[in-house]
């Protein structure tokens, strides 16, 4: 059994106003090709969770491994590359940058882990376009995409560096039903034929019943 990702006994406190114990010995497994979902109710810790999994909250105690490979303690250069080497992650919004085209939103991230030629990245990019077929829109600026259309361009961006894990933090809590469909569609065949990993925060119950398995969190614990 081959895993991406291990947390082992993470505690997290907010400091301010008062001493807050946000999660309590959080300990989980992610395999290779699964597609698992995290549930609980606002403010259960479920995106804090997910901050500290993808390395972007480092105050924390227990140990977080990535790739059997211990990535708490590392300093913020190297996780810096290690997040854009091993995680893609998709927010709620799409943060993309309005003045660039759609492709270049896209290269971006490849350009930044800088390993690939600038060819070989808008190679890259056009095929992460077509697979989500909207290789139509890539030289139309990203403020001119409809809301779905973003989000696709939002998760080629955080496939371009062909990440082990797909980090998501409600991806389709802006989007109707039938491009939040599309989106799950999306992510099911990333893991069916590509055997990616998958990890995402959702407050929709049908989306949640369609990944492999559900972690349902409460007051900062894991109860299922």
């Amino acid at each position: 059994m081959e895993l991406v990702l291990e947390a082992n006994n993470i505690d997290k406190y907010f400091k301010k106003p008062v001493l807050f114990h946000v999660l309590h010995h959080i300990s989980l497994q992610i395999k290779k090709g699964e597609f698992v979902s995290i549930m609980g109710k606002s403010g259960c810790g479920k995106s804090t969770l997910l901050y500290i999994l993808s390395t972007l909250d480092t105050a924390y105690e227990g140990k977080l491994f990535i790739n059997n490979e211990l990535v708490t303690g590392k300093n913020q250069q190297e996780l810096a590359h290690l997040r854009n080497e091993s995680i893609g992650f998709v927010f709620q919004f799409h943060y993309l940058l309005s003045e660039f085209s759609v492709l270049e939103n896209i290269m971006l991230p490849a350009k930044k882990l800088g390993i690939k030629t600038s060819e070989e990245i808008e190679h890259d990019a056009i095929l992460k376009l077509k697979m989500l077929n909207i290789e139509h829109i890539a030289q139309k600026r990203a403020s001119r995409i409809s809301g779905g259309e973003k989000q696709r361009v939002a998760i080629a961006r955080a496939l371009i560096n062909n990440p082990s894990i797909l980090m998501g933090d409600e991806p389709t809590g802006n989007l109707d039903s039938y491009n939040s469909n599309n989106i799950l569609n999306i992510f099911k065949e990333l893991k069916e034929e590509r055997g990616m990993s998958l990890l995402i925060v959702t407050h929709d119950i049908d989306f949640a019943n369609e990944t492999d398995r559900i972690i349902e969190m409460e007051d900062g614990t894991i109860i299922s």
